[in-house]
């Protein structure tokens, strides 16, 4: 999956001239949606079939301060996929210099529109197929 690119706007830094720490977490939402896109299941589609996928926990690593108006490069990657949970990994890079700016990762629940747990191999074959393909894919070719 290609990398999503986000450019540092200058309402996102702070008085020190800095990007603010809690936007690194936004760009991690942001990144997962283009993601989910480029994997062909976009979270318009998502919704519309009643799959909901909220954020259960993240956490940032931060290594680099980026300031306006960089332009940082999201790498996502499927962490863990247990049918009902996805957890993703993420790790944003100065695009210009290729430096590690910060590192995270996000975990996921998939609910229906009643807002229970919803196991995405009974109710979404298809989907739940492109995740455990990608998650095969990153491990090296293993089954899972």
């Amino acid at each position: 999956m290609k990398a999503y690119i986000h450019q540092v706007q200058y309402y996102e830094t702070d008085r020190m001239g800095i990007t603010h720490h809690s936007n690194y977490i936004r760009w991690m939402e942001e990144a997962r949606v283009a993601f989910l896109e480029e994997l062909g299941w976009s979270y318009a589609r998502l919704e519309h079939m009643g799959i909901f996928s909220p954020v259960t926990q993240v956490s940032c690593e931060y290594k680099k301060t980026t300031t306006f108006p960089d332009q940082v490069a999201i790498e996502v990657q499927v962490q863990e996929y247990r049918g009902v949970r996805l957890f993703l990994a993420y790790r944003m890079l100065d695009a210009r210099t290729g430096e590690e700016a910060a590192v995270g990762t996000s975990g996921h629940c998939f609910l229906n529109r009643e807002g229970r747990p919803m196991s995405l191999k009974k109710e979404c074959p298809a989907f739940d197929a492109a995740l455990r393909a990608l998650l095969t894919e990153e491990k090296g070719g293993e089954k899972l």
